[in-house]
């Protein structure tokens, strides 16, 4: 799993909104999602990122444990890294 990664790249989004955004704008990247992940939120980064250059990874932690990898202070339930 590519959680180290969430750890040190510099170029990371963290939010639904903002990894829409970066899917909307063709940006090639990996979109990791929390397991206690709302099935909603699921579908829209799917739906999203059909047909694009995204790579979707369903991690082993929760929101709470995925914001923590993240060095912030909320839960986290989407996290993109961005190809630079």
């Amino acid at each position: 799993m590519g959680e180290p990664d969430l750890k040190t790249r510099k170029k990371r989004i963290v939010g639904l909104k903002q990894t829409l955004r970066a899917i909307q704008q063709n940006k090639p990247c990996i979109v990791y999602l929390a397991n206690d992940v709302d099935e909603h939120i699921v579908k829209k980064i799917k739906m999203a990122s059909a047909g694009k250059d995204v790579k979707i990874i369903v991690t082993r932690v929760g929101r709470k444990e995925l914001g923590r990898i993240c060095q912030i202070d909320v839960s986290a339930a989407v996290v993109a890294l961005v190809q630079e």
